[in-house]
């Protein structure tokens, strides 16, 4: 894949495997799938939504998902997601810890 900040439909299709009208029906049904649209109504997608395209494209043609079922599996979040929310709350704890030792006050 190219390193462009934006790609046009064609593109995304050639990159993909997949035809425009299928990557316009799923921007209907993945509300992730938003690419950025112009007055001249030209729809500009990221790398980000590439990866999104080819994700879906699996969950239905390999892993045979429906529509509702890829849904769901990506609002699903990944194990090494979850954690590393619980990495990120467990520093923000340590660190009013940490400050209120410094500021010598008692930790409740």
């Amino acid at each position: 894949m190219q390193n462009k900040i934006y790609y046009k439909i064609g593109e995304v299709c050639e990159i993909t495997g997949l035809k425009p009208s299928i990557v316009r029906f799923w921007e209907k049904e993945f509300h992730q799938l938003r690419p950025l649209k112009l007055s001249s109504n030209q729809r500009y997608y990221t790398s980000n939504h590439i990866d999104l395209l080819n994700k879906i494209k699996y969950l239905l043609y390999e892993e045979k998902l429906t529509i509702e079922g890829a849904k769901k599996k990506l609002k699903e979040k990944t194990t090494e997601e979850k954690l590393s929310e619980i990495k990120e709350e467990l520093k923000s704890i340590l660190l009013d810890i940490k400050k209120s030792i410094q500021e010598g006050r008692s930790i409740d």
